[in-house]
């Protein structure tokens, strides 16, 4: 899912050249635009028509796009709502199913079959829903749109690359909103950089082959920066006292000495030698988790902090981690009082990102830094009493 769900962009009307089409405006106009830039980048003009030709605008894209309201879920509501015990269950059958190539993948890779079983259940259910947008009307849509036509546009002639190898039809090609293909929903320019023939019969069809889908994300995973044979996320028990402006992404330490400051792993024991931080999701009396180098490449494939930790954990989990302590966390806040809260902490100069009472990485940040500054517990977590104070 690289198409970033909840990440924040500034929108800007990409120009380096006459002829690059600019988001906004007519869109009709824009489809023109982009038609003549294909024709410029050396594809034949009847090419350039003929894949362009049916396009048209797709409002049901914009309308997913501005409604992630999933996202504004705390981690534990989240993650039960993505976790069930029927996907636990179907997963790891599907792990001994597919065992030939998730065996080539720990061979090849170094990744674990649970990372890439996490993202087939969370972005298709393992395959069954791989959505039913046309995906060239999708990707145009969206970089016709000023939100982030900087992520979008390039997968349109990623997608035209595709088209020119006979693996992409612009009228029959179907899949998510923003963009992405097969099982493990994939944007055009990953497919060109990564795809690869799992099953051995000479093709790569990613959305009805597993093999061919998980061997094309693990390349991709690969690709982003996966360092093979470590682990990426592991629950772990906080002790009381812990400076607690010590967690989050911005703290990195040895994993010894989390250790030494009374950082334990619930489950196992913590990996050594590597750099790790700690993480709060819900504030100091909900779960916790340390989190490992791997564990950040996971935002190059999906930029929610809340999606990003439960497929992290749902990882583990189906490689046989226990289910995490939800512990009592302090209530958060509703959307709202989200957005309320943002805009306090915009005012006093925090770069929060859009207004959207998601609480992502940035708002997340924007609180310990308050929340130190006023005194008390810096977890992270935003509270009524956080907001009040404010």
């Amino acid at each position: 899912m690289r198409h970033l769900a909840a990440m924040s962009i500034t929108a800007t009307a990409l120009v380096s050249g006459p002829a690059l089409a600019q988001c906004g405006g007519d869109f009709g106009g824009f489809v023109d635009a982009l038609r003549t830039e294909a024709m410029e980048r050396g594809h034949d003009a009847h090419v350039a028509r003929t894949f362009f030709q049916a396009v048209n605008q797709d409002r049901a894209v914009l309308k997913a796009d501005r409604s992630q309201s999933i996202f504004q879920s705390g981690f534990t509501s989240f993650s039960r709502k993505l976790i069930s015990q029927d996907r636990v269950r179907r997963g790891r059958e599907l792990a001994q199913t597919q065992d030939a190539v998730f065996d080539r993948i720990e061979r090849e890779y170094g990744i674990a079959r649970g990372v890439l079983l996490a993202f087939w259940a969370f972005e298709t259910d393992y395959g069954a829903f791989q959505g039913d947008f046309n995906t060239l009307n999708a990707l145009v849509t969206l970089a016709h749109d000023c939100r982030r036509p900087e992520l979008f546009r390039p997968q349109i002639f990623a997608a035209l690359e595709l088209y020119m190898q006979g693996d992409f039809d612009p009228e029959r090609t179907t899949g998510a909103w923003a963009g992405e293909i097969g099982m493990v929903q994939m944007l055009p320019e990953d497919i060109l950089d990564h795809a690869a023939d799992g099953d051995g019969d000479g093709n790569v069809t990613l959305t009805t082959s597993a093999p061919d889908a998980l061997l094309s994300g693990a390349r991709m995973l690969s690709g982003l920066g996966w360092r093979a044979g470590e682990p990426w996320l592991q629950e772990v028990v906080v002790p009381d006292g812990l400076d607690l402006y010590l967690t989050g992404l911005e703290t990195v330490n040895p994993v010894e000495d989390w250790a030494a400051l009374g950082v334990r792993a619930r489950d196992g024991a913590l990996a050594k030698g590597l750099a790790a931080s700690v993480l709060l999701p819900e504030g100091k009396g909900g779960p916790a988790f340390i989190v490992y180098p791997n564990f950040r490449v996971y935002f190059e494939w999906n930029q929610s902090f809340t999606y990003v930790l439960t497929a992290a954990y749902f990882a583990t989990r189906l490689e046989g981690a226990p289910v995490y302590d939800a512990g009592t966390p302090e209530p958060g806040l509703d959307a709202t009082q989200m957005q309320e809260l943002q805009r306090k902490l915009a005012d006093r100069g925090y770069d929060v990102g859009n207004i959207d009472g998601i609480l992502g990485a940035g708002t997340r940040s924007a609180v310990r830094d308050v929340q130190r500054k006023l005194g008390m517990p810096a977890d992270a977590w935003p509270t009524v009493a956080l907001l009040q104070r404010l």
